[in-house]
C-alpha cells in the first residue's frame, strides 16, 4: 500500500512569504511523491493561525487551483504557534501515514525530506530536523539559541539541540502524541518523550525569504519558561535546595550574633541588617514567583480547555475541537 504524506506548515501573517514557499512546497512534494512511490493523494496543510492578513484567503485560493495537494485549517483566534501545528497533526493524523512539519518562512532545507522519507522507509517513527551550523544567526541570536537549548536540558526538559519543529512522524508516533492531554503545550519537549525509533538529518538553514520573524528575543524567553515549567520540576528542586542554604547561611549569622554579644562586641550594624533583609526578600519573592508560575499552569490544566478549535477548513470538516 502506497504511503501517503502530509506535510503541516503552520502559519501567522504569512501573506508575504506564501506565494513564494507555497509553490517550492509543491515541487517538493511531487518529487517525494515520484522518487519514493509516495500516494499521488499526499497533500500540504496549512494552518491559518488566526492571521490579520491576507494568510487564509491566500490558503483558499492554492486550494482552488490544486485541491487534492493544498488543504488548509483556519483557527478560531490566535492560539500560538505550538497549539496550532498540534491542531494540524491531530487532524491529519488520520488521513495519512506519515507527517512532516516545517515552518512556512522557507529557511528549512526542504531537501532534507529526502532523508526524512528514507529513515522512515527503513523503520523510523520519528526524524528529527536538526541544523549543522547557525552560521546566518547573528551573534547574539546564535549565544540565545545555544543558552536556550542547554539551559532546558539542564532544567530536566530533554530536547533535542538545534532542532525547532521541523520533524517526520509517523501515524503509529502521532497516535502515541495524542495521549499526551495537557493544555501548556511544549513540542520539541513532548516529542522526545513519545518514543518509538528515531533518528536525525542535519540541514544548513537559510535566511527567511520574506517577512519578519514572529519569535523575538520575548518570546523565545517565553517559551524557554514554557518548556522548563511544562516538562520538569527541578526548579521547584533548587528553591528547596536554595531554601536550605539560605538557612544554613542564616544560622551560621545567629551564630555569629551570639558570639559576638557574649564577647561584649556589638555593634549597630544597620547596614548588614538592611543588606541581609534585601537579599531574603529578593529570594523570597523570586521563589514565590516560580511556585505562582506552577500553580497558574496547574489551573490552566484543570480547566481543560481545548487547545485548538478550527472555524473553517478545507478538508471536508466544518469545525475540529480537541477536548
Amino acid at each position: 500500500m502506497e504511503t501517503k504524506l502530509a506535510i503541516v506548515i503552520p502559519c501567522y501573517n504569512e501573506a508575504k512569504v506564501l506565494p513564494t514557499t507555497a509553490g517550492m512546497f509543491l515541487d517538493k512534494l511531487n518529487h517525494l511523491i515520484s522518487t519514493y512511490g509516495l500516494n499521488q493523494e499526499s497533500f500540504i496543510l496549512f494552518i491559518d493561525d488566526g492571521s490579520t492578513d491576507q494568510t487564509w484567503e491566500l490558503i483558499q485560493s492554492f486550494h482552488q487551483k490544486d485541491p487534492i495537494h493544498y488543504h488548509g485549517l483556519k483557527g478560531s483566534r490566535n492560539r500560538g504557534h505550538q497549539n496550532a501545528l498540534l491542531g494540524g497533526l491531530m487532524t491529519v493524523r488520520k488521513y495519512c501515514d506519515v507527517t512532516i512539519s516545517i515552518d512556512c518562512d522557507g529557511q528549512d532545507d526542504l531537501d532534507a525530506m529526502d532523508e526524512m522519507i528514507q529513515q522512515y522507509q527503513n523503520g523510523c517513527d520519528i526524524v528529527y530536523g536538526v541544523r549543522n551550523d547557525r552560521t546566518t544567526d547573528s551573534w547574539f541570536k546564535r549565544f540565545s539559541a545555544q543558552s536556550f537549548y542547554k539551559l532546558l536540558n539542564s532544567m530536566g526538559a530533554k530536547v533535542i539541540y538545534n532542532h525547532a519543529d521541523y520533524r517526520l512522524m509517523s501515524s503509529k508516533a502521532l497516535d502515541g502524541l495524542s495521549h499526551f492531554k495537557e493544555v501548556n503545550i511544549y513540542l520539541r519537549g513532548m516529542v522526545p518523550m513519545v518514543g518509538f525509533k528515531s533518528t536525525s538529518v542535519f540541514y544548513a538553514r537559510a535566511k527567511r525569504i520574506a517577512g519578519e520573524s514572529h519569535y523575538p528575543f520575548s518570546k523565545m524567553l517565553g517559551l524557554a519558561m514554557d518548556g522548563i515549567t511544562s516538562l520538569s520540576v527541578k526548579p521547584l528542586q533548587l528553591i528547596s535546595l536554595l531554601g536550605m542554604v539560605i538557612s544554613l547561611i542564616s544560622f551560621i549569622g545567629l551564630l555569629w550574633s551570639l558570639i559576638t554579644y557574649f564577647l561584649g562586641s556589638t555593634i549597630t550594624g544597620w547596614t548588614s541588617m538592611v543588606a541581609i533583609l534585601c537579599f531574603v526578600s529578593g529570594i523570597q519573592l523570586l521563589c514565590i514567583g516560580v511556585l505562582g508560575e506552577y500553580i497558574g499552569k496547574i489551573y490552566m490544566e484543570t480547566k481543560h480547555r481545548p487547545r485548538f478549535i478550527f472555524s473553517d477548513n478545507t478538508i471536508d470538516h466544518a469545525i475540529h475541537q480537541d477536548e
